[in-house]
């Protein structure tokens, strides 16, 4: 079965004249059997290729979620797939939450690496652990910035609040102070929280995690891992002239069950 593309063509702000950029975004796979299989994930990377993105952005959690009904599968089965991915620009990833609380070793140590960023990194793609890399193209350039995850681990109960349930790696600063030139940035941050802190100076930032309410009943989602509950669901985004897009992922969490948030390929032409 076909994965849907979602398609955004629009210029981001202090993007310059003349910069096209053509980017797929590929967020939540959520490796499992019987649902998103090494093979679902072989046909996921080749409707991806024939897009012809310049760069693949990953944008997270890559191992199971589904707690009813799925089984892991090893972490080459998604890594292998995903190494077929083909662009001049590379493919570039960052972590999920998953890829961090459902690691055990990373858990116990209280810190990476993780299972699922050395697999990765195994197969020729780079995950982005809150550094920022300068990528020129056509006559051009931008800065690709990623973010670590907001919520890698699971605070202590009596330390939880109703705001804040995880220790987050994430260190959005630090992150754009390796910026050193005045070329736009493109920030991939898995949880779209994150978004009402990101400064004017980014021209675009890449979340998933939502998976779009993965449920929704004609507009109720019943739950949405986020803190500023619907508020930054899904799409495209635009809240006092900052963009975000956010994709509703490809697998599925808790449940392999998805309702009028059916899994898509997000396709990016920036500049058009």
């Amino acid at each position: 079965m076909a994965f849907k593309v979602t398609r955004y063509a629009f210029t981001p702000p202090h993007w310059p004249t003349g910069l096209r950029l053509r980017a797929v975004a590929l967020s939540d796979i959520h490796a499992c059997w019987p649902w998103m299989t090494r093979a679902r994930i072989e046909t996921l990377v080749i409707e991806a290729n024939a897009l012809r993105p310049d760069i693949f952005f990953l944008l997270g959690d890559y191992v199971q979620a589904v707690k009813i009904f799925g089984r892991p599968v090893p972490h080459p089965d998604f890594a292998h797939p995903l190494a077929g991915l083909s662009a001049p620009l590379g493919v570039h990833a960052v972590l999920g939450n998953h890829d961090w609380t459902d690691d055990e070793g990373a858990v116990k140590r209280g810190a990476g690496p993780t299972e699922a960023g050395e697999a990765l990194e195994a197969v020729g793609i780079p995950v982005y652990h809150n550094r920022s890399v300068r990528i020129e193209h056509g006559g051009g350039a931008f800065w690709l910035a990623g973010l670590e995850s907001q919520r890698a681990f699971w605070l202590p109960r009596k330390e939880r609040s109703r705001k804040n349930h995880f220790r987050g790696l994430d260190d959005l600063d630090g992150t754009l102070a390796q910026v050193t030139s005045d070329e736009p940035v493109i920030l991939m941050a898995h949880e779209p929280d994150i978004f009402d802190r990101v400064p004017d100076r980014v021209s675009l930032t890449l979340s998933g995690h939502t998976h779009a309410g993965q449920i929704n009943l004609f507009g109720w989602t019943p739950v949405v891992p986020s803190y500023h509950g619907t508020r930054f669901l899904h799409g495209h985004i635009v809240e006092e002239g900052r963009h975000l897009i956010v994709s509703a992922g490809l697998g599925y969490s808790g449940v392999p069950l998805r309702f009028m948030a059916p899994p898509e390929i997000v396709l990016l032409d920036l500049g058009a």
